[in-house]
């Protein structure tokens, strides 16, 4: 396995919880604080940390300590990883139109050689 097809495998593995998906999205509105999100999602601290690890560890968020408070950590989503699932989406998006065209010109010849007279 090739080490982008490990660091793919991490960030799916990352995105399969439906709560990390969640706070990708409201990442991708604007950086926020760890608190901000245990309370959106109506989590306590150690259970948004949890999440936070796991996506951090993936390399799909990365923090930041603010105002030197080593307390409060604002969170912020990293580029890299959602490209890289991006090229993959596209290529598996890719094979999928080709199988498509292909079944379509079959059934085209298909029907061609049904409709022609015996």
């Amino acid at each position: 396995m090739t080490a982008a097809a490990r660091k793919l495998d991490r960030t799916l593995s990352a995105l399969a919880d439906p709560t990390r998906r969640r706070v990708v999205e409201l990442l991708r509105e604007r950086p926020r604080r760890a608190g901000e999100l245990a309370s959106a999602f109506r989590v306590s601290a150690p259970a948004m940390s949890r999440h936070l690890r796991v996506l951090r560890t993936r390399g799909l968020v990365e923090e930041e300590r603010v105002d030197d408070d080593a307390r409060v950590r604002v969170y912020r989503l990293r580029r890299e990883p959602f490209d890289a699932l991006s090229l993959w989406l596209r290529e598996l998006e890719a094979f999928w139109s080709d199988q498509l065209e292909s079944f379509g010109a079959h059934v085209a010849r298909r029907r061609a050689e049904s409709e022609k007279p015996r």
